[in-house]
């Protein structure tokens, strides 16, 4: 989802906000404009026909349909990265001397992020991860605005990685993103044969809160306007976009080491 487009919608609230304090005013003061609710819900509206446009037409868009994925919607971008560290101490996946390394910013309630997670990851870890070529990092960037429960899923798997079970605990969070609830996160951490004493506490106390805020807080910084997002030894990748895209360039960063 677009933080322009979430922008939009929280604008749209504070407007509705303000109509309704208008409105209480109104009986106060007889002069007040009678055309002022009608004038902001049509500014209302208008603001959520753009941001409907412009999640449908611009480059961030995040597609439905695996047609407009194929047509190229999230191509790879050929520029530097920005001076900011893409890999802090967060998870990694995969041979850590791996000559390609792809840093995914992921939202784990994002349905875009759970689509790509089931077939380009999947495929991504198949094909290269196995074998050691490539290296996966995950880090957090969780749009708390629309998606409520994505800040404590990451929490929670924060607090699995402490008992070196992040990747099973990222894997069940994606598989099961209809079901995310705070007492869910700690049976499942259960099921995991994890402490649960340990786990709980940790959630509870949000003791990885402020790692989650400079994940987020990189990514904004690297350019990171949606989820998901990924870098490829510092090359950007827009959205879900299909396995044959990361493949190209992948191939090509293993090109420059063979």
């Amino acid at each position: 989802m677009n933080l322009t487009y979430v922008r939009l919608l929280e604008t749209m609230a504070y407007i509705m906000m303000e109509d309704k304090q208008n409105s209480i005013d109104e009986k106060k003061d007889s002069g007040a404009n009678p055309y002022l609710l009608a004038g902001s819900v049509i500014v209302a509206g208008v603001l959520i026909a753009g941001a409907v446009i412009y999640s449908n037409s611009g480059k961030l868009q995040r597609v439905e349909g695996p047609k407009k994925e194929a047509a190229g919607v999230g191509l790879a971008k050929d520029k530097e990265t920005p001076a900011v560290s893409l890999v802090d101490d967060d998870p990694v996946l995969g041979n850590p001397n791996a000559p390609v390394t792809i840093v995914e910013f992921g939202d784990f309630q994002c349905s875009f992020c759970g689509r790509f997670f089931k077939t380009t990851i999947t495929q991504i870890k198949e094909s290269y991860v196995k074998n050691g070529d490539v290296k996966i990092v995950y880090r957090d960037f969780p749009l708390s605005s629309i998606h409520p429960m994505a800040e404590k899923a990451a929490e929670a798997a924060e607090c699995a990685n402490e008992q070196k079970k992040f990747w099973q605990y990222h894997d069940k969070l994606y598989e099961n993103q209809e079901s995310l609830s705070v007492d869910n996160f700690k049976v499942w951490a259960k099921d995991f044969g994890l402490d649960s004493d340990r786990f709980n506490k940790c959630l509870d106390s949000g003791k990885y809160a402020d790692e989650i805020k400079k994940d987020f807080n990189d990514g904004v910084a690297a350019g990171v306007q949606g989820t998901p997002a990924s870098f490829i030894n510092g090359r950007f990748i827009e959205g879900a976009v299909p396995f044959e895209q990361f493949q190209s360039v992948i191939e090509s960063e293993l090109k420059k080491v063979r």
